[in-house]
């Protein structure tokens, strides 16, 4: 017989437990929800063409004989040599000095303004 008095108990565990294996559900699979938006793209070249950047080395010894390549220069005449052979090259080309170690700083420096000079940016001084 049934009695309005009796209060019945609520067992709340298995809803509780099927909540939390929802939730772990539903955090697993919504990071792989990806969302697809038409997009058109423009068109692009079909070929690419990795190209080395071009490097030109300068080298000093410490007799102040310079070598560029296969030529040699001589200090004093360096500057305007330099900048009569540089229209041959790529303002963007890098420059890389190499000087002996014997020689005076400002020689260095003269070498490194006369190459900034004739209009190249990337000069750097190699060291060891």
């Amino acid at each position: 017989m049934f009695s309005w008095d009796d209060s019945p108990d609520l067992n709340i565990t298995p809803l509780v437990d099927v909540m939390l294996v929802l939730m772990a559900i539903l955090m697993v699979t919504a990071p792989t929800i990806t969302f697809q938006e038409q997009i058109n793209l423009p068109q692009g070249s079909k070929t690419v063409k990795v190209t080395k950047p071009k490097t030109l080395t300068i080298r000093m010894d410490k007799e102040k004989v310079i070598y560029l390549k296969n030529d040699t220069y001589r200090f004093d005449t360096f500057a305007d040599d330099f900048v009569n052979m540089s229209v041959k090259f790529d303002k963007n080309t890098e420059v890389y000095i190499r000087a002996d170690e014997a020689l005076q700083y400002k020689n260095i420096m003269f070498l490194l303004k006369s190459v900034k000079a004739a209009g190249f940016e990337k000069v750097s001084l190699i060291t060891e």
